[in-house]
Formats: C-alpha cells, structure tokens, sequence
C-alpha cells in the first residue's frame, strides 16, 4: 500500500535529462550542441542581446560616457507655486485653500504642496491656507488685513 513514506512517480512520467559532451556515441559529444567557437558556445556572457547588462561590444557604454551630476535629497519638498496677482483672478473669493486654487485651475493638484509668493499685488483682503509664503507675501497679505494659515 502506498503512503507518502513510499510515494514513487508513475512510470515513464519522468524523462532523464539529455547528458550532452559526454563522447562521440551520445551524439551530443565534444560541443555538446553549441557549435563551433563564438559567444553562443561560451560559458557566462549568452551572446548578443543577452548576458551583461549595458555591454556595448566594447565600445564605452553609455552609462560611462555620461557625467555623474548631483544628487536629490530625500527631504525634499516640491511646492505649487502662486504669486498674489494670480489670486486676484478668483473673484469674489475670500477664503483660499489648495482645493479653491485647484478648482481654479491654479495648481495641478490638490493634495500636494502649495507655496504662495509674492509676486504682483492684490487689492482686497484675503484669509489665504497653504503649506508655505514667502516673506513678502505674507507682508502684503496681512497688510491689507487677511490673514494667513499655514498647513502643516
């Protein structure tokens, strides 16, 4: 009886595998199916289009040929950027978030940064959140008596 202290694979469902190089009488002797010579025939590198990554056949690859430039740091916060005159084309809002300058057309995306500059001037007064201002924007914002909220 059979239980899995004695299990067996049926017969003939297991082939051997070819045994190549192995004499003249196997039919699969001396280069065992590879031919004669070449990078196909070698050990390792499997010839064009295959084996070392970014190898160009000798010639310098271009991942050598280019500089190595600076780095990115993994802190770093990229922000949306509005001037002031940009918010004087929302009308008659008063309250400003990311989501009224997104709605606007202001910013691409709701969600990410945004920094408020102090480019052009506005003419009314504003109570203005974002994650960021500049120095002169958060001067001429409150000057005209808005306020200013900073998003953490």
């Amino acid at each position: 009886m059979a239980d899995l202290s004695n299990l067996r694979a049926p017969e003939g469902s297991h082939r051997d595998t070819k045994r190549l190089g192995r004499g003249p009488g196997s039919g699969q002797g001396k280069t065992a199916g590879k031919g004669h010579k070449g990078s196909m025939a070698r050990a390792g590198h499997t010839g064009p289009g295959g084996g070392k990554p970014g190898f160009e056949g000798g010639q310098m690859p271009l991942h050598r040929r280019l500089p190595k430039r600076g780095f990115t740091p993994l802190n770093r916060v990229e922000y949306q950027v509005v001037n002031l005159y940009q918010l004087e084309q929302l009308g008659d809002v008063t309250d400003v978030t990311p989501e009224t300058l997104h709605a606007a057309g202001l910013v691409g995306h709701a969600r990410r940064p945004v920094k408020v500059l102090g480019t052009g001037d506005i003419t009314r007064k504003l109570n203005i959140s974002a994650h960021s201002f500049s120095q002169s924007a958060r001067q001429k914002i409150e000057g005209l008596g808005g306020t200013v909220q900073e998003i953490a």
